[in-house]
């Protein structure tokens, strides 16, 4: 995992260029911070790293930053730690995007965490947007990245809507 105070940060990219600010803020991940509504540093992450379907060098940096993150305690983790690694790979494939070599290793090695650590999740309470996080999150890891894909967009309407469009067609 590229260390924090590594200065190829400066070298690595998001959506607003050079990635020298997202070391602090993967930092602030050490203390489980609420993902809910525009919360810091979630809500900069998400924008610099995931913007509207785009990943860039820096976002396959982070994302074992986030994993590490979300491995030190599963149990209370909210669902934007499995959501966020999950959205990474579906739009890294999708836009048909490689990993940089000297990042590859802690990128995919990450991505191979998750199922353990939704396992590791499974003794807590579970609301529909974890469990469609969670259901993501596996399926990303195991390169099945539209069945992630459309894991997120699943609510439990939106899967009742499916289920009667599935036995009418």
């Amino acid at each position: 995992m590229l260390s924090l105070e590594d200065s190829r940060w400066s070298e690595l990219q998001h959506a607003y260029g050079a990635a020298s600010d997202i070391p602090p803020l993967l930092a602030q991940l050490a203390d489980l911070p609420s993902a809910e509504g525009n919360r810091e540093p979630w809500f900069s992450l998400w924008s610099a790293l995931a913007h509207q379907g785009h990943v860039y060098s820096a976002s396959f940096a982070a994302v074992p930053h986030v994993i590490e993150a979300l491995a030190s305690a599963p149990l209370k983790v909210e669902s934007t730690y499995l959501q966020f690694p999950a959205w990474v790979e579906i739009c890294r494939r999708k836009c048909g995007l490689s990993v940089p070599e000297d990042l590859e290793s802690a990128y995919f090695g990450s991505l191979a965490r998750l199922p353990g650590l939704v396992a590791a999740a499974s003794a807590r309470e579970w609301d529909a947007e974890f469990l469609q996080c969670a259901l993501s999150a596996i399926a990303a890891a195991k390169g099945e990245t539209g069945i992630a894909e459309a894991v997120q967009e699943l609510s439990p309407v939106v899967a009742d809507e499916f289920m009667a469009w599935f036995y009418e067609r």
